[in-house]
């Protein structure tokens, strides 16, 4: 399979919401709008991209339209602790878990989006020796 583009597509009963989480507080922008689809997209030198999806829409099929549970985006920053302080102590999103270093190798903290998909924002740091062995070279 040969791919040209791979992105998320977010189902939500709330996508104005929505879209302006994304586009407020995660820098991505609009490239396609209606009022049951978002297509957004993140500027720079790497197109990261990410759709939100009204959940109630026929593009669906029937037994699946239902807004997204248990979802976590990855969002890997330079500097984690400024996006701490930017999201949470300037903005005041409520984190779903503090600001911590991991044994395994990150420094993290998680908000969640208004569907209760969960942000995972995260900057790589030295893993524990219990951990260093697991890792694989590409």
């Amino acid at each position: 399979m040969m791919l040209t583009s791979f992105y998320p597509v977010i189902c939500t009963s709330r996508l104005q919401e929505s879209r302006d989480f994304y586009t407020g507080l995660l820098g991505f922008e609009p490239t396609f709008e209606a009022d049951w689809y978002v297509s957004l997209r993140r500027p720079g030198a790497l197109p990261y991209e990410l759709a939100l999806l009204d959940h109630s829409h026929p593009t669906l099929p029937e037994a699946y339209r239902t807004p997204a549970q248990g979802l976590l985006l990855n969002f890997e920053v330079e500097d984690v602790d400024a996006e701490w302080e930017r999201l949470v102590v300037r903005r005041g999103l409520r984190p779903e878990l503090e600001l911590r270093s991991e044994d395994f190798g990150q420094r993290h903290f998680i908000v969640a989006d208004p569907n209760g998909v969960l942000i995972d924002v995260i900057t790589p740091i030295a893993p524990d020796t219990s951990y260093a062995d697991q890792y694989i070279d590409p």
